[in-house]
């Protein structure tokens, strides 16, 4: 997809925890009216395309719950029904986007009007880590996962490109959401990278794990 064939507008998805990246797949099982209302619209369209948002909860005095201004936004590329009626769909990462104001309409899920300025490299090829030292990233991701309970594939870890490592432990790693925004809106794979390394140093220094890579 090209950079003129982007919408001016999307439906957009909130969800809390959920991060979808450019170039990554993200997994989702819809189920809510509304939803399945928004999926059976997007299928309609040519570009297929849902933004995915994270919610930044109620605000101070109540009142409707407001939405963080950068989102991602990605195409169906999968789909399935189940006999009960929901779907169980896949959003391939395309863009990453900028909500410039929330439309007002009969739909009953949220519309936006959005600008991909400053996301271009988005729709390029998978982007490099020049900086990346493998080794040490997965000696520290080790006693994360060690601290977490978590276990892995470690061999399909190792042999991964940069981006799609950094991008899938982004995308799974259990986080907070406002931590996966952080991860989200960084402007490199680098940057994305070493706040990875920083929110894993935070959990093992708050676990009583003090070796830190350095």
């Amino acid at each position: 997809m090209t950079f003129a064939e982007l919408p001016d507008t999307i439906p957009l998805f909130p969800l809390p925890g959920a991060l979808l990246l450019p170039r990554s797949r993200l997994p989702l099982h819809i189920f809510e009216p509304r939803y399945l209302q928004m999926l059976e619209d997007a299928l309609k369209t040519r570009q297929r395309m849902i933004g995915m948002i994270q919610p930044r909860g109620m605000p101070a005095g109540g009142g409707e719950k407001r939405l963080s201004a950068i989102g991602c936004a990605g195409r169906l590329t999968a789909f399935s029904e189940t006999e009960d009626g929901r779907y169980m769909v896949t959003l391939t990462g395309i863009s990453r986007f900028r909500i410039k104001r929330e439309l007002q309409g009969f739909a009953p899920y949220i519309r936006a009007e959005v600008s991909w300025d400053g996301f271009e490299r988005d729709l390029g090829r998978a982007e490099q880590d020049d900086g990346f030292r493998r080794e040490q990233f997965l000696d520290l991701l080790g006693r994360y996962f060690a601290s977490e309970q978590l276990a892995t594939d470690w061999g399909t870890l190792k042999e991964a490109e940069d981006e799609l490592l950094l991008n899938s432990l982004s995308m799974l790693l259990p986080f907070e959401p406002e931590e996966k925004q952080a991860l989200l809106e960084a402007p490199t794979l680098a940057t994305r990278r070493e706040t990875l390394v920083t929110l894993i140093e935070f959990a093992l220094r708050s676990g009583g794990d003090e070796e830190i890579v350095q």
